[in-house]
C-alpha cells in the first residue's frame, strides 16, 4: 500500500478552455467528508487534502471536487470546510484546481438551471469559500429538464463572463447534450459515473464524444461508492448513518452477488505486474487505473477519500496508466461474466434521478 511520503509522476492536461492546466492524473472527491451525520474532523480532512497536493510534481495542480450542497442537510458544509482549509493554508490555493457543483435547490432537491438560481448558487459558493480561493470550474450537478441545454449554457456563460468562475463543466449529461453544449461554449469537463459496475453504452458514447471534442471526463465513483475496494464485507460493515446503506447494490439481496466481481478483481490485482511494480496492487488501484485507461488522455477518475492514506493510494493508481492490453482484457472479462444486480442509486428510474440528460 502507498505511504504518505510517496510521490506520483503522471499528470494530465485538462480540456475545453483549460488546456493550459495540468492536474493530477486522479482527482480528489471531498463529498464524504461532510455528507454524513458525523462529519470528518477538520484536521483529518486537511491532512488528506494537503497530502494529496504534496504528492504531485511541481506545476501540477490537485483537482478537487466539491459542491454547494455536500452536507447531510444539503447545506454548504463542504465549502465551509474548504474555507477553513484555505484560511489555515493559504499557500495551497494556487496549487488546487477547484471544481464546484451547484444548481440544485437544497429545499426541493431538484435542479434549477435558470440564470437567477445559478447566480444564487454560484454567489453562495463564492461567499462561503471566502476571498482566498476562486472557483476554477462550476458545473450544474444535474441538468434542468425544463430548459434546453443551450439556455443553461448561455446562463453559465453570463456568469463566467462576469468573472465568477473560469471554466464550465457539466454533470450527468449524455453524448448528444454534451455536443450541443460544447457548440454554445467550450466545456472543460463532463462528470459521469464510470467503474467496473458502470460501463455501458452511455458511458462509451460520452467518452467517444469527449475525446473528439477535447473535453475532460471526471469519472466519479470509480470504486462503486467503495464497494469495489473489497474492504466492505457485508452491509453490516457500513457505519451508522452511512448514506450508502440506502443504495440498492449495498442491500443484502444484492450484496453477495455483486461481491463475485470484487473477488475476480482482487485476484487480478494481487497478480499484477508491470515494469515498475512486482507484487500486486490494491483492488482500488486496479479499478481506478482501469477507468483512467479507458481514455488515457481524457478520463480523470474522481475518487473520494477522507484519509490521507487513501488519497495517496488513489493518486498512485495514476502512475499505472495506461494498463497493459492484457490487464484491460482480464478486467473486461471479469465484468462480462459477473452480472451486477441493483442499480446506481435507490431504485428510481434514470429519468427520476436526472441521469443521462
Amino acid at each position: 500500500m502507498a505511504t504518505t511520503t510517496e510521490k506520483v509522476s503522471n499528470s494530465i492536461k485538462l480540456g475545453g478552455t483549460a488546456t493550459d492546466v495540468s492536474v493530477a492524473r486522479i482527482s480528489h472527491g471531498l463529498m464524504a467528508m461532510t455528507w454524513t451525520p458525523y462529519p470528518v474532523p477538520d484536521e483529518i480532512c486537511f491532512e488528506s487534502i494537503k497530502t494529496g497536493v504534496d504528492a504531485l510534481p511541481g506545476g501540477v495542480k490537485a483537482f478537487l471536487n466539491t459542491g454547494d450542497f455536500y452536507a447531510y442537510d444539503w447545506g454548504t458544509a463542504n465549502l465551509e470546510m474548504l474555507s477553513r482549509f484555505f484560511a489555515k493554508y493559504p499557500e495551497y490555493a494556487d496549487k488546487i484546481f477547484l471544481s464546484v457543483k451547484g444548481g440544485v435547490n437544497p429545499t426541493t432537491h431538484k435542479p434549477d438551471g435558470s440564470l437567477e438560481y445559478l447566480r444564487t448558487s454560484v454567489e453562495r459558493s463564492i461567499k462561503t469559500l471566502g476571498p482566498l480561493k476562486k472557483i476554477d470550474l462550476f458545473e450544474p450537478a444535474r441538468l434542468d429538464g425544463s430548459l434546453g441545454i443551450e439556455k443553461i449554457m448561455q446562463n453559465l456563460v453570463v456568469l463566467l463572463k462576469e468573472g465568477k468562475f473560469d471554466h464550465i463543466g457539466l454533470s450527468e449529461c449524455n453524448a448528444d447534450t454534451l455536443r450541443k453544449a460544447n457548440n454554445v461554449y467550450p466545456v472543460t469537463a463532463a462528470e459521469i459515473e464510470i467503474s467496473p459496475f458502470e460501463y455501458g453504452e452511455n458511458q462509451k458514447k460520452v467518452i467517444a464524444t469527449a475525446k473528439e471534442l477535447n473535453i475532460s471526463i471526471a469519472a466519479y465513483s470509480p470504486l462503486g461508492h467503495g464497494f469495489l475496494t473489497g474492504q466492505i464485507k457485508s452491509p453490516a460493515d457500513l457505519p451508522k448513518g452511512d448514506i450508502r446503506s440506502h443504495l440498492t447494490r449495498f442491500q443484502e439481496s444484492h450484496f453477495q452477488n455483486n461481491m463475485s466481481l470484487v473477488h475476480d478483481l482482487q485476484r487480478i490485482s494481487s497478480n499484477f505486474k508491470n515494469d515498475n511494480r512486482d507484487g500486486g496492487i490494491t483492488t482500488a488501484q486496479l479499478c481506478i487505473a482501469w477507468v483512467a485507461s479507458l481514455g488515457p488522455k481524457t478520463i480523470i477518475p474522481l475518487a473520494g477519500s477522507s484519509k490521507k492514506e487513501r488519497t495517496v493510494e488513489n493518486l498512485m493508481a495514476g502512475d499505472l496508466v495506461p494498463l497493459s492490453e492484457e490487464v484491460m482484457k482480464e478486467v473486461g472479462e471479469a465484468i462480462g461474466r459477473n452480472r451486477i444486480t441493483g442499480d446506481r442509486y435507490h431504485g428510481e428510474t434514470e429519468e427520476q434521478m436526472g441521469l443521462w440528460q
